[in-house]
């Protein structure tokens, strides 16, 4: 994607000045939107801080983060024992997103029956690997959205409304999005497409995340409190509904961004079709039933008491908005139940979730 006339991807591998070994780096996303800010990693520690404070986020990119973590362990000590403890710490960063153990677990395969004297090369390379798969996987995504959007553009001839929560645009990816890849690829065409942007909190993902990114793409958009989705639902304001997941089970039930249930609700109330677009390493084989089986990562409480944003003097700031001493509850996902989405969009087509066992795998 484009940020200031300048192309860019969320993570990439750079050479250490003067030495033989290698960074990463990563668009912070813990300061945008008000500063674009590129953060250099170059220890396993450092990822692992990156993915847990979510200066990386979103599933995809989550686990090109970690395959890059892999990288940088072995830049370190590419024996045995130092790959398993990297892998083991990197998987228990963050529980929910899948993607990260798929990342790892590949790398795993892929590092194991090798001599240490060559792990470090195939590390990176690896890496680099996943990172371009993902982008392929992505493009894949969004012209199989474009697919949903394009006849009802063509049937109705007036703007398409797409609501979306949280973010599952480029910057959860490595480039692209899922979630967003449809509505790029609907502009790009010439589609006229709207997003409405729930704000997504605790963390504002969609009001800070979303909002800038489909800003530098030049995708109208407005971004509406999380409780006004329901709303302009009902105003008729809404022709389809696109969310990301962090994992989709294989019966298709969809874990995502608290809040994501409550917008499938008022979807299926009034028979607006609900999509989630998720690459393949998304969707966890290996359980049938999400709500039991999905570990919900319960986050700091801070989160939610606290908010950050620019002041009217231009200073950024972090402000507490409740009473001293309240108690606070901060699951940051819930689970969608398969019988609310219409489909699930992949790189291989889009699926009703009772189809997805026809998926290639």
């Amino acid at each position: 994607m484009i940020v200031n006339d300048q192309q860019y991807r969320t993570i990439w591998p750079n050479e250490a000045l003067g030495t033989n070994a290698k960074t990463v780096s990563v668009i912070d996303q813990t300061k945008l939107p008000h500063i674009f800010e590129v953060a250099q990693i170059d220890s396993l520690q450092q990822m692992i801080s990156a993915i847990k404070t979510m200066q990386v986020r979103g599933a995809p990119l989550i686990g090109a983060a970690a395959a890059y973590g892999v990288a940088l362990a072995m830049q370190q000590d590419a024996g045995d024992s130092h790959l398993q403890d990297a892998a083991t710490k990197l998987i228990q960063s963050r529980p929910t997103a899948v993607n990260l153990r798929w990342a790892v677990q590949r790398m795993l395969k892929v590092l194991l029956p090798l001599t240490e004297s060559s792990r470090i090369q195939a590390a990176w390379n690896e890496a680099a690997i996943i990172c371009d798969e993902d982008v392929l996987l992505n493009q894949a995504i969004g012209e199989h959205g474009l697919s949903l959007i394009k006849p009802l553009y063509t049937k109705q001839s007036r703007t398409i409304n797409i609501l979306t929560h949280c973010n599952a645009g480029w910057l959860a990816t490595v480039d692209y999005g899922t979630a967003l890849a449809p509505v790029y690829a609907a502009h790009n065409a010439g589609i006229a497409v709207r997003v409405w942007v729930g704000e997504t909190r605790p963390r504002n993902q969609g009001a800070s995340l979303t909002a800038w990114e489909l800003a530098q793409h030049g995708v109208p958009h407005t971004v509406i409190s999380d409780n006004a989705g329901g709303h302009i639902m009902q105003q008729g304001e809404v022709d389809m509904v696109i969310v990301g997941a962090d994992r989709v089970t294989g019966t298709g039930d969809v874990c995502n961004k608290i809040g994501t249930y409550l917008k499938a609700l008022a979807a299926f109330d009034h028979a607006i079709p609900f999509y989630a677009a998720v690459p393949s390493p998304t969707i966890d084989w290996g359980i049938t039933d999400g709500l039991k089986e999905i570990e919900i990562e319960e986050r700091d409480a801070r989160e939610v008491a606290w908010m950050s944003g620019r002041l009217a003097n231009g200073e950024i700031a972090e402000v507490n908005i409740l009473p001293a001493g309240t108690k606070v509850a901060n699951p940051a996902f819930d689970v969608t139940p398969a019988r609310l989405i219409t489909g699930i969009i992949t790189e291989h087509g889009v699926y009703a979730p009772h189809q997805l066992n026809t998926m290639q795998r």
